[in-house]
C-alpha cells in the first residue's frame, strides 16, 4: 500500500468518524423532544377514549408515532446498515374512527412503538449523544492545557474537574489534556460503532419479538388448516351436488332413452312423451352443471376479471346494487377467487339478514392492497362471531394474509371492508 493510499484511507476514516458524531448529535437533539412529544400525546389521547375525544385523536397521534418510528428505521438502514422491519397491520383508510382506533390499538406493533418511546428518550438519547461527546469533550481538555484552566478554576472556586482529573494548576491541566487525548483515541475507533449501537438498541425494542413471531406462526397455521378444511368441504359439496343433481338426471335420461328405444315401434305416442321428458332432463342437467361450475370458479371471473364478475353478481341480486371498480390490472387467480366469493357471501348476508334496499360495492387497488368495501342501508347489527357467514369470510381472507373490518351499529348502515395484499398484472 502506497503512502497516498494510506493517507486517503485515514482521511476517509476521519471523515466517517466526524460524520457519525455529527449525525449522533443531530439525532440526540431530535430524539429527546420528538419522543417526549409522541409519548405524551399518545398517553393523553388514549386516556380520552372513554369520553369519545380519543376516538378522533388517537388514530392521528398513533399515525404520527408510526411515522416517527419509520423515520428512525430509514436512518438505521442509511447510517448504520441496521434493518428494522415495519410490521403494522393494515387499517382501511375509509374505516370509521372506532374501527381505526381499536384496530391500531389491537396491533402489537403499536404497543412496541409506545414501549420504545421511553427507551428512546433515555437510553436512546444517551447512545446517540455519546459519539459526539467522545469527539467534542476532548477539545475542552486541550483548551484547559492551553491556559483556560485558570478561568475555569477561578469560576469553580479554585479547582475544576475534567472527568476524574482535578485541575488546579498547569500540570493538572496537562493531565486533563492527556485524558482528552485518550478519549479522542477511543472516539476515533468507537464513534461509528456507538452510533450503530444506538440503532441496534432501537431494533431490540421496535423489532418483533419471539412471542409475536410465534403468534404469527400460530395464526398462519390456523388459516392454513381452515383453508384445507374449506377445500375438503368444497370437494364434498361438489361430489354431493354431482351425485344428487346432474348425475341422477343423466342416469334417468339414459333410462328414458332405453325405454324410448323399446316403445319407438310399439307406442310412438308414449315414446314422444318420454323423448320430451329426456330433453327437459338434459336441459336441467346442463343448468345444474353450469351452476356447479359457477360455484367453483365463475367463467366471467376467469374471462373478464374480478370487477366484471362482481358486476355480474350484483345484477342477479333482488336489491339495487351500485358497483364501483378501480382496478388497473388483474390479481392472481386464487386472490380473485377468494375476493369474489368473499364479496358474494357479504352480499348474500346483506340481502338475507340486513333488510337493505340498496347496496354499494367499491373495489380498488392502492399501496399493494386490494381493498373492497360493501355498504348497505339495512338494519345493522352484523357480527363476526364463530359460525356466522362473516367469520367464514374472515377465514377465507386470512388464508391470503387479508383482514376483515366490520362497522355495523344497530340501526345501520353496515360497512364491511376487506383487504388483501396483492400485485396487479
Amino acid at each position: 500500500m502506497t503512502t497516498t493510499e494510506t493517507t486517503s484511507g485515514n482521511s476517509t476514516r476521519v471523515r466517517g468518524v466526524w460524520r457519525a458524531a455529527v449525525r449522533g448529535l443531530g439525532l440526540a437533539l431530535v430524539t429527546l423532544p420528538g419522543a417526549v412529544l409522541c409519548f405524551t400525546l399518545s398517553l393523553v389521547s388514549i386516556a380520552l377514549i372513554p369520553i369519545g375525544v380519543g376516538l378522533v385523536t388517537t388514530p392521528w397521534v398513533l399515525t404520527g408515532v408510526r411515522a416517527f418510528a419509520d423515520w428512525r428505521r430509514v436512518l438505521a438502514v442509511r447510517w448504520a446498515g441496521v434493518r428494522i422491519p415495519s410490521a403494522y397491520r393494515p387499517i382501511p383508510k375509509d374505516a370509521n374512527p372506532w374501527t381505526r382506533t381499536f384496530g391500531m390499538l389491537s396491533d402489537p406493533a403499536t404497543w412496541r412503538d409506545l414501549r420504545w418511546l421511553p427507551v428512546d428518550m433515555t437510553a436512546g438519547f444517551l447512545t446517540a449523544l455519546l459519539p459526539a461527546v467522545l469527539l467534542l469533550y476532548p477539545l475542552e481538555g486541550f483548551a484547559l492545557a492551553l491556559g483556560l484552566w485558570r478561568v475555569f478554576a477561578d469560576s469553580a472556586g479554585g479547582a475544576y474537574w475534567y472527568g476524574f482529573v482535578r485541575v488546579t494548576d498547569q500540570a493538572s491541566a496537562f493531565g486533563a489534556a492527556a485524558l482528552g487525548l485518550v478519549l479522542l483515541f477511543f472516539g476515533h475507533f468507537f464513534t461509528p460503532r456507538l452510533l450503530e449501537a444506538h440503532f441496534r438498541l432501537t431494533r431490540s425494542v421496535l423489532g418483533a419479538g419471539q412471542r409475536e413471531l410465534a403468534e404469527r406462526v400460530r395464526v398462519l397455521t390456523e388459516t392454513r388448516r381452515d383453508a384445507v378444511d374449506t377445500s375438503a368441504a368444497e370437494l364434498r359439496r361438489i361430489e354431493r351436488d354431482l351425485h344428487d343433481g346432474a348425475q341422477a338426471r343423466l342416469v334417468a335420461m339414459g333410462m328414458d332413452l332405453g325405454t324410448i328405444e323399446m316403445l319407438l315401434d310399439k307406442n310412438p305416442e308414449q315414446a314422444r312423451k318420454l323423448l320430451a321428458q329426456a330433453r327437459q332432463s338434459s336441459v336441467d342437467a346442463l343448468a345444474e352443471l353450469r351452476d356447479l361450475v359457477r360455484g367453483i370458479h365463475p367463467p366471467v371471473l376467469a374471462e373478464r376479471g374480478l370487477g366484471d364478475a362482481v358486476r355480474a353478481l350484483a345484477l342477479r341480486l333482488p336489491v339495487a346494487t351500485e358497483v364501483t371498480v378501480e382496478l388497473p390490472g388483474r390479481a392472481e387467480a386464487p386472490v380473485e377467487s377468494a375476493a369474489y366469493f368473499a364479496v358474494s357471501e357479504v352480499l348474500t348476508n346483506a340481502v338475507k339478514h340486513a333488510g337493505a334496499d340498496r347496496i354499494w360495492v367499491d373495489l380498488h387497488h392502492a399501496e399493494g392492497m386490494l381493498r373492497i368495501s360493501v355498504t348497505d342501508n339495512g338494519k345493522g347489527g352484523a357480527v363476526t362471531e364463530t359460525g356466522s357467514g362473516l367469520a367464514g369470510v374472515e377465514r377465507r381472507l386470512g388464508t391470503f394474509d387479508g383482514v376483515l373490518a366490520v362497522s355495523s351499529p344497530v340501526g345501520g348502515p353496515t360497512m364491511v371492508t376487506m383487504e388483501m395484499p396483492c400485485a396487479l398484472s
